[in-house]
C-alpha cells in the first residue's frame, strides 16, 4: 500500500493527515492503468434510479425525488404489509380471507382492470392472494387483503403510510392498496427503491414469490407482467405499474456475480419501451460498475501518535468491511485520507473512535467512515510521563 508523506499542520491542536493513494492498494489493482471516463447513459424514462443493493451507491438517477403516481407498484407495499404479518406469526399462508363485493367490483372482473378473477363470497388462501397480487397484479386481491387485514382499504392505507414513514419513505403517500389513481396517491423513484431494498432484506423467506413467472387460479393462467423475468440477466422481482397519467413503470431487482442491483423507472410510453429501458439500465450498472473492498472489518488502516501512553502509536482499524461501488475505470483516480486530531492522549480504550476515513473518487460522492483504536493504550505513570515530557522537550529544542 503506497502512502504519501505524512503531513502536519497546526490548527490549535496538531492535525495529522495520512493520504493513501488508490494506485497500489492491495486489492489486485493494476499499476499504470490510465483513468477513463465511464460511458454516459440517458433514458427515456421520466423518473429513474439505479442503486447497488449492498453499498447503496447510486449509479444513475433522473428526477428520482420527483412526485409520481406509483400505479401498481403500490402493491409492493401491500405485499410488504402481508409479509410482515406472516413473519410475525399474525397470519399464515393457509389462512383465508373473504372476497367482498367492493373488492370484486372495484378491483376485479367487473372493473375490467388487473384482476385475479375472484368471486364475491369466495374464501381465498393468503398464499393464493399473494400470487394474485405479485404475478397477476390483481386489484381485487389487493383490496381483499386490505379489507381482511385492516377492515377497510382506507384504514389499510393509513397503516401503509405509517410503515412507509417507519422505513424512511419520506415522500410517499398512499391512498389505496392497489395503485388505482387517486389524488395525492404519490411516491418517488427513490422511495420505491428503498421499499424494494427493505422487501428483499427484511423478508428473504418470502421474496421468492416475486420471481414466479405464472400462476393458475380458477382455471385461468396468467403470466407475471415483469418483462425482465423472461430474459437472461438474473432478474428476480419486483413489480410493474401503469396508468395513463404516470405511464409505464417498473421496480426491478437483479443479481449477477454476487452483486444485486435495484432499479426504478417510470413514465415510459409503452410496455416494450419499459422492457428495453429496464434491461439497458441494468446492463449498464453491471457492466460499468463494480464493488471494491478497500478494507476488511478489524483491518489496520493507519496508526495515530499517542501522548503519554505506554505505546507511542495506536492502530486505527475499521469496525466493518468497507465496500464501495465504483466505475470500473475510476479506481486509479481514487484516494483515501485518514484524518485525526493528535497526538491522542492516553488512556485509550479499544474501540474508541479516533479518526475519520474519507474516500474520494472522481465522479463519485465522498464516502466517510469512522476508525477506532485497534488496541487499548494505558496512561504512563507519573514518572513515565515526566520522562516522556523531558524527551519531547529535548527533541523540540534539537529541532
Amino acid at each position: 500500500m503506497r502512502m504519501s508523506e505524512l503531513t502536519r499542520a497546526r490548527e490549535g491542536h496538531l492535525r495529522w493527515s495520512l493520504v493513501i493513494m488508490a494506485v497500489g492498494l492491495a486489492m489486485g489493482l493494476l499499476a499504470g492503468l490510465a483513468p477513463q471516463r465511464c460511458h454516459a447513459i440517458e433514458t427515456k424514462a421520466r423518473q429513474a434510479l439505479l442503486i447497488d443493493m449492498q453499498t447503496g451507491a447510486v449509479m444513475f438517477e433522473k428526477n428520482a425525488d420527483e412526485p409520481m403516481g406509483p400505479a401498481s407498484m403500490t402493491k409492493i407495499m401491500t405485499v410488504y404489509m402481508l409479509f410482515d404479518r406472516l413473519k410475525k406469526g399474525e397470519l399464515r399462508l393457509n389462512d383465508t380471507l373473504t372476497i367482498s363485493e367492493n373488492a370484486w367490483s372495484k378491483g376485479g372482473a367487473a372493473s375490467q382492470g388487473s384482476t385475479m378473477f375472484l368471486k364475491v363470497g369466495d374464501r381465498v388462501r393468503v398464499e393464493d392472494l399473494l400470487h394474485g397480487i405479485i404475478v397477476q397484479s390483481g386489484n381485487d386481491a389487493s383490496i381483499a387483503v386490505a379489507e381482511g387485514l385492516a377492515g377497510s382499504e382506507t384504514a389499510f392505507a393509513e397503516e401503509m403510510n405509517r410503515k412507509a414513514r417507519e422505513i424512511g419513505m419520506r415522500n410517499t403517500h398512499f391512498r389505496n392498496a392497489s395503485g388505482l389513481p387517486e389524488p395525492d396517491h404519490l411516491t418517488t423513484a427513490r422511495d420505491l427503491a428503498l421499499l424494494a431494498r427493505h422487501t428483499i432484506e427484511d423478508f428473504p423467506e418470502y421474496y421468492n414469490f416475486y420471481s414466479e413467472r405464472e400462476f393458475f387460479y380458477n382455471s385461468i393462467r396468467q403470466g407475471n407482467r415483469n418483462p425482465l423475468l423472461y430474459k437472461a440477466g438474473g432478474a428476480d422481482g419486483l413489480k410493474t405499474g401503469h396508468t395513463k397519467t404516470s405511464g409505464y413503470g417498473l421496480t426491478a431487482s437483479a443479481i449477477r456475480g454476487g452483486r444485486r442491483l435495484v432499479l426504478v423507472i417510470n413514465g415510459l410510453g409503452s410496455m416494450q419501451e419499459r422492457s428495453d429501458e429496464a434491461q439497458r439500465l441494468l446492463d449498464y450498472g453491471f457492466h460499468e460498475f463494480e464493488n471494491v473492498q478497500l478494507f476488511k472489518a478489524g483491518e489496520e488502516v493507519a496508526k495515530a501518535e499517542v501522548w503519554y501512553g505506554e505505546t507511542r502509536e495506536v492502530p486505527l482499524v475499521t469496525q466493518r468491511d468497507i465496500l464501495v461501488t465504483l466505475p470500473r475505470t475510476a479506481r486509479p483516480g481514487m484516494n483515501v485520507v485518514v484524518r485525526y486530531t493528535g497526538p491522542v492522549p492516553a488512556p485509550i480504550a479499544q474501540g474508541q473512535p479516533l479518526a475519520v476515513l474519507k474516500i474520494d473518487t472522481p465522479g463519485v460522492g465522498p464516502i466517510e467512515q469512522s476508525l477506532v483504536a485497534g488496541t487499548p493504550v494505558e496512561r504512563l505513570s507519573v514518572f513515565g510521563r515526566l520522562v516522556f515530557a523531558i524527551k519531547h522537550l529535548a527533541g523540540s529544542l534539537a529541532s
